[in-house]
């Protein structure tokens, strides 16, 4: 573009202020400049090409907005919501997130739906920030996990969402991890839990957290041996989702140790209308790139650092 003397600079700047300050067409600035309106909108180009003009999404109290729409336009998501905050700490991002979280569910869940939650730290962190839900059924997607630094179970969180709800839950007393194949196979056959993980097949709706496969990114590689926990990289797994485990290409993986955890399958998450992710950390980078390259995920809350990185190498 060519260099602009001053009186053209003005008069470009006065186009713009008039155009995106004051609100006025090209027609009307057009009429009132004495100049054409194609000219009127090469310099509306030039204002912004020159950078005498900037267009910028600002940020709504922890939200950043435009990292959001930049996210939900480059995987094709439904919703994305990008939490920015200061504080690092683990337990205070994940209430961040569980905030933001919350607000989504509430905006999406309808009386139509069927809302699914797993055990996770996040999804609890979610269902605690919630204030309100339609009258909805909520299933338990899994068992639980006991940890000592986290009272909570999968049956607590259900039965706080179902309250909320004023609806009906479904839930079953079962651990996530089992010893053994047998034992987890036995467990899957008593009525109670044979009609929870069923009654999966009618979710609409659900809240996810995504495990990185590294030491600290997902409970059930910290629950696992040694041993298992290197069968299954070896074997190409990068994450999980509610026990469910997936390849670099979002291709879900089938290893022995599924067959000793309490949760749904690969159909029942492919049949869920909307799933909503909700993870932190530039750490999980792989794993959820991995599911959202795998379509496991439809929507996505996650803080800035993890959305930088994976606009940035997108």
């Amino acid at each position: 573009m060519a260099e602009l003397g001053p009186a053209e600079l003005v008069l470009t700047a006065a186009v713009a202020r008039r155009h995106y300050l004051h609100r006025q067409s090209k027609v009307e600035i057009a009429e009132e400049l004495g100049i054409s309106r194609f000219k009127v909108a090469r310099m509306l180009d030039a204002a912004r090409e020159m950078g005498l003009v900037r267009i910028e999404i600002v940020r709504q109290g922890t939200l950043d907005l435009d990292a959001s729409a930049r996210l939900q336009e480059e995987f094709g998501l439904r919703h994305a919501m990008v939490v920015d905050v200061h504080d690092r700490d683990a337990a205070a991002l994940r209430h961040e997130l569980g905030e933001a979280a919350a607000h989504l569910l509430q905006d999406v869940v309808t009386p139509r739906d069927v809302l699914g939650l797993p055990w996770s730290r996040t999804v609890h962190a979610v269902v605690g920030a919630l204030e309100s839900l339609p009258p909805v059924e909520v299933v338990q997607l899994t068992g639980a996990i006991v940890l000592p630094d986290f009272d909570s179970s999968a049956v607590d969180i259900v039965r706080r969402a179902s309250r909320l709800a004023d609806g009906t839950s479904r839930v079953f007393y079962a651990p996530f991890v089992l010893d053994d194949a047998a034992s987890a196979e036995a467990l899957r056959r008593q009525p109670p839990v044979a009609e929870g993980l069923a009654r999966a097949s009618s979710v609409t709706i659900a809240v996810v957290g995504i495990g990185g496969w590294a030491p600290g990114e997902s409970t059930i590689h910290d629950l696992l041996g040694a041993e298992e926990r290197d069968a299954l990289a070896q074997a190409g797994v990068v994450g999980e989702l509610a026990g469910i485990f997936f390849d670099r290409q979002g291709r879900v993986c089938r290893p022995a140790v599924t067959a000793r955890l309490i949760t749904i399958g690969e159909a029942d998450l492919r049949r869920i209308r909307e799933v909503i992710a909700v993870v932190s950390g530039a750490a999980k980078q792989d794993a959820v790139r991995a599911a959202l390259r795998g379509g496991l995920v439809h929507s996505l809350v996650t803080d800035a650092e993890l959305a930088r990185t994976l606009l940035d190498h997108s």
